[in-house]
């Protein structure tokens, strides 16, 4: 029996044939399928940021892992391949979120965490009675150690992806994280994630969890587990990590070189209105320079487009984060991803431009999906792109380079130069990227 793993891009422009740069990191979901599957089974990959599908491939199951932004191109790959009689199984947040759709498109759908429910598909494809619909329970974390042998010969970012909990206990109403792991956090073993590490040898890692520090004992003893390990790594995290020095200290201590934060906005109105209460609990200024105290860098994300959100609000974060001389800052705008609250409340109001907007070939990434208060579509998707070409200006990068974290240490410049730079090319190739390259997709 085999299996081919697939890792769908979202789109590629005409005149731009390779991927940015940036997202082209080791898909971790892929590697955890490819441990779950028995070294009986064949395993066969392609990632499409990268590689050539070969569409003629001999295999019994075409397995891929959809988000919302790569669903068109997803279907596009499955379409390829049901023509030729092969079954595609479609998992991920995409199927999880809006089953109904992605099971016009595919012979499967995987609802829900593979662990638990992945062999069940395996036996079924062996029996030649694959299920039209998986739906998964919560699996505990048990120690799958990621299989990074599928993706020999590629080249991805040095830089390791780890797993150490899954989820995330706030509520924003933007976010799919809190609907697909039903607003709870779940941690790996320690010894599990020290050993996985210990096994792996990356220039950096970068700990995939939406909110390492979610439950804080928890992530002080994984931080000083990891101390004698000697890395460096990055991750994500709530500002509240911010009020408590033994964990930024145990941080620093075990190798932590930044962490992105979603301050989301400056507008108080406006997290309160996405439920982001947490970031309206601590002094922002003062947050920062306990951060960088212990020598951590931050990657600042804002979101623009929410009700109360004007012109000026993008002015205030521009300073702010010039100011604050931040490693990274994204100006992002506001995505009605399917399955939130956001995305039913905008619909119920009519403001959706198109309910199924990622199927749309004409929608490119940097696109506007709903009608703003304060902003026609065209202007704050512009405006996004302005401010943040803005910050990746040689005199932004100039500015925010002396700064006491991105400056430290002799090796330390070369590198914050080094990723601005990559960012500021890659901020300009990724804005309107097609959904898919334009093929059929029924």
């Amino acid at each position: 029996m085999k299996i081919t793993f697939i890792m769908p891009s979202i789109g590629r422009k005409a005149d731009t044939p390779s991927y940015l740069r940036t997202w082209q990191m080791e898909p971790l979901p892929i590697a955890t399928l490819a441990a779950l599957t028995p070294p009986a089974v064949e395993r066969e990959f392609f990632d499409d940021r990268m590689d050539e599908i070969n569409f003629e491939t001999k295999t019994d199951l075409v397995a891929i892992t959809v988000e919302t932004y790569t669903a068109r191109r997803s279907y596009e790959i499955s379409y390829e391949f049901r023509k030729r009689g092969i079954p595609v199984i479609m998992g991920g947040f995409h199927p999880t979120l809006v089953p109904d759709e992605v099971a016009q498109y595919a012979d499967s759908v995987f609802i829900g965490e593979a662990e638990g429910m992945w062999q069940q598909v395996l036996t079924d494809l062996k029996l030649r009675d694959l299920k039209k619909t998986y739906r998964a329970t919560r699996p505990e974390l048990y120690d799958v150690v990621p299989d990074r042998s599928i993706f020999k010969g590629k080249k991805y970012l040095n830089l390791g992806l780890i797993e150490t909990g899954r989820g995330c206990a706030f509520n924003c109403d933007f976010c799919t994280i809190q609907k697909f792991y039903k607003k709870s956090y779940r941690y790996r073993q320690i010894e599990g994630v020290i050993k996985e590490i210990s096994a792996l040898k990356y220039r950096f890692y970068f700990f995939v969890d939406d909110n390492i520090v979610a439950n804080p004992q928890h992530a002080k003893e994984l931080f000083r587990a990891l101390i004698p390990l000697k890395i460096q790594w990055f991750t994500q995290g709530s500002i509240n990590m911010s009020d408590d020095p033994e964990m930024l200290d145990l941080m620093k201590q075990s190798g932590c070189v930044g962490v992105l934060i979603g301050f989301e906005s400056l507008n108080d109105a406006t997290l309160s209105s996405m439920n982001k209460n947490i970031n309206l609990q601590y002094d922002r200024d003062k947050s920062i320079m306990k951060l960088y105290d212990a020598g951590i860098r931050i990657y600042a994300t804002f979101v623009f487009g929410n009700d109360n959100d004007t012109r000026e609000d993008f002015d205030k974060v521009f300073e702010f984060a010039l100011r604050h001389r931040m490693f990274i800052t994204a100006f992002n705008h506001l995505v009605p991803f399917p399955g939130t609250d956001l995305y039913t409340r905008l619909k119920n109001e009519g403001r959706l431009r198109d309910e199924k907007y990622w199927l749309n070939h004409d929608y490119h990434f940097g696109d506007v999906s709903y009608h703003p208060k304060n902003f026609s579509h065209e202007e704050l998707r512009d405006l996004c792109f302005s401010y943040r070409n803005k910050f990746y200006s040689w005199g932004s990068i100039l500015k925010r380079l002396f700064n006491r974290t991105n400056f430290r240490g002799l090796l330390q410049p070369f590198f914050f130069i080094a990723i601005s730079a990559l960012s500021r090319k890659d901020a300009k190739k990724r804005q309107g990227l097609p959904m898919g390259m334009g093929g059929p997709i029924a």
